[in-house]
């Protein structure tokens, strides 16, 4: 059996923050931007409800003022991680809702205005598969040419069951055609998927996993289900709780998620920032140093690495 490769940071896997510092020499902050997008999954067009687990803040709780022009999100950001980072390069991430979702005009002004910031080094977009048409493809590819842009896909789970079930409102085609369209242009795709997902066997969730290897995406973010207030899997949780993982039964097979995972995906996310006040279940998340802590000792101890068990090398 192979031995577990070391890697800069110490820690086991291909960390965001091993990779920037790798690339960018350098370590970067996010910062979370709103540019009052809505999502074709709220508004009518193939969906009002939402996915069933999204908050009213569409997954951008952290995210900031949309009120606010990008500019002064930027600052107000850069601001608020003035305590802990000292450094000048950051992430313009676009996270809530679906940052795709808009007429090409603004699309072009919202992330032209990001990139304008000489300390912004990277675009960052959340969004979805089925919310990037020719035009906005080009758009990326054209700013991409300028500073590099990262497009974060919400895929959560690879089985058609699932999908319906959390209302996701695309097929996996759409998915897969996304993919082959981006990396046409040279832009890095991060894939967001979601660990124990209602009904899900970890079976299913490993043949996500599976999946993904054979995909060429350059991300990838897990994270487990969280249950919020305010949603419709909030309310489905209280009038029939559904089984969700403890800390220790979740990072044992984080682990074994880690193992099966190609070793040349970068992870962006292991833990979720769920808001504390919304926070139904599982309530053990919200002590995120605790989870970390106990993530790192978990891995040593069961010799956890990624791509050690991967079958796509």
């Amino acid at each position: 059996m192979a031995e577990y490769p070391y890697r800069r940071d110490g820690r086991r896997y291909y960390s965001l923050d091993s990779y920037l510092k790798t690339k960018y020499n350098e370590k970067m902050y996010k910062l979370s931007l709103n540019g009052g997008f809505t999502c074709p999954n709220r508004d009518g067009t193939c969906g009002t409800g939402g996915c069933i687990f999204c908050s009213r803040g569409g997954s951008g709780d952290f995210a900031g003022d949309s009120r606010l022009s990008i500019r002064r999100q930027i600052e107000f950001q850069k601001a608020r991680l003035k305590s802990k980072y000292h450094g000048h390069s950051y992430i313009a991430y676009f996270q809530a809702f679906t940052n795709t979702y808009a007429p090409i005009e603004k699309l072009r002004a919202v992330f032209s205005e990001a990139i304008k910031d000489p300390e912004v080094r990277i675009l960052s977009v959340a969004t979805r598969p089925d919310c990037l048409p020719a035009e906005t493809i080009a758009l990326l590819s054209e700013l991409n040419r300028i500073k590099p842009v990262w497009v974060e896909l919400g895929l959560q789970t690879i089985h058609p069951s699932t999908a319906q079930f959390i209302r996701r409102g695309y097929d996996l085609a759409v998915f897969d055609r996304a993919v082959s369209l981006l990396r046409a242009e040279g832009i890095d795709v991060i894939v967001h998927m979601i660990l124990y997902l209602p009904g899900e066997t970890k079976s299913n969730m490993l043949e996500t996993i599976d999946y993904l290897n054979r995909m060429d995406i350059q991300g990838v973010k897990l994270q487990l289900l969280h249950v919020l207030d305010g949603t419709d899997l909030g309310d489905l949780y209280r009038e029939h709780p559904f089984p969700l993982p403890s800390m220790e039964e979740y990072l044992d097979f984080l682990g074994v998620c880690i193992c099966s995972l190609r070793s040349d995906i970068v992870i962006h996310r292991l833990t979720g920032d769920g808001p504390k006040s919304i926070l139904i279940a599982p309530l053990w998340t919200a002590n995120k140093r605790l989870v970390l802590n106990r993530m790192a000792q978990s891995f040593k101890e069961k010799d956890v690495w990624q791509g050690k068990n991967c079958r796509f090398l």
